[in-house]
């Protein structure tokens, strides 16, 4: 909240200055710089990429099988990584270490993140654009993404690939954000991995709890369907980060979209901006997600 309330003075003491003095010569004068983790925060949505920052499973597993030059990171336990993982693909499991590890990854794009069902690989991704690496995550993840690709077994090993230990210059006000960002990992429940389960988020929902605001990040026309109550329609999309000013600092907020994927890359850009945000696990629910998500779990929905 104080990196947000920070951030919004700053603006105005820039502005106030400016206007002082007709807008005219500033130099010579001590204009207060924003941090650049937040710019590059507020620039992830301002300048959304074509096809976002998500690549689709099949095209993946294409791109795999193609031998295209690529950095591929899994962020599953290594117990997990062990048992199968795409071919070259390297591990870097999602916890509080992972921060550390940022410096090692090309900062050329052909980055590409998967974790089990997409959700973290989200948050993960929205950092690493923040910190100047391009990224994407695979949608659905290993389990509900990879392994459901028809073929897709020809591109699974257990080789443990080591990480080329060549490191790359990152801002240190950038690093600093990525270290406290996954130093607070877990968290503690029931927002632990910065993730809230349906039925945790139902019972909040239940409880009047005022100090929480949910936020539907689906589509316009998917909110007025059907969307949890009290929840404000903030669409994920291009430019998304013009609304963030209707969101409440001082709240707690549990941001749904289908299926938790963009939910969290949402989630990884506020918090970075200081709001205390958390993605609903598995979002609304889609058929990809089973007979999870809220959906899916039969919470109600109002139009």
């Amino acid at each position: 909240m104080k990196k947000v309330l920070f951030l919004l003075l700053s603006l105005m003491m820039v502005a106030g200055f400016v206007f002082a003095n007709g807008g005219g010569d500033t130099s010579g004068s001590t204009a207060v710089m924003a941090d650049p983790a937040e710019e590059a925060a507020l620039a992830y949505f301002a300048d959304f990429p074509d096809g976002g920052y998500i690549i689709k499973e099949d095209v993946f597993i294409d791109k795999v099988k193609a031998g295209e030059d690529m950095f591929i990171i899994d962020i599953r336990q290594p117990d997990v990584y062990n048992e199968g993982h795409v071919t070259g693909a390297v591990n870097m499991p999602w916890g509080s270490d992972l921060g550390s590890q940022m410096n090692l990854i090309p900062q050329t794009g052909n980055v590409y993140v998967y974790c089990y069902t997409g959700q973290t690989a989200g948050q993960t991704v929205a950092v690493m654009n923040v910190m100047g690496i391009p990224a994407k995550s695979v949608r659905y993840g290993f389990v509900r993404g990879i392994s459901t690709v028809e073929g897709y077994e020809a591109v699974v090993d257990t080789d443990n690939v080591m990480i080329a230990q060549e490191s790359h210059d990152i801002d240190p006000a950038l690093q600093a954000a990525a270290d406290d960002y996954f130093g607070s990992l877990p968290g503690s429940d029931p927002f632990k991995n910065n993730i809230i389960a349906s039925a945790d988020a139902a019972a909040i929902l239940a409880a009047g709890d005022d100090s929480v605001q949910f936020v539907d990040a689906r589509k316009t026309e998917d909110y007025a369907k059907g969307h949890i109550d009290t929840a404000m329609s903030m669409p994920y999309a291009a430019g998304m980060q013009a609304s963030f000013a209707n969101l409440p600092a001082d709240k707690k907020l549990i941001v749904n979209c289908y299926s938790g994927q963009t939910a969290g890359q949402t989630v990884g850009i506020l918090r970075l901006l200081g709001y205390d945000a958390v993605s609903l696990k598995h979002g609304m629910g889609t058929g990809k997600t089973g007979d999870t998500g809220w959906a899916n779990e039969g919470f109600e929905l109002v139009k």
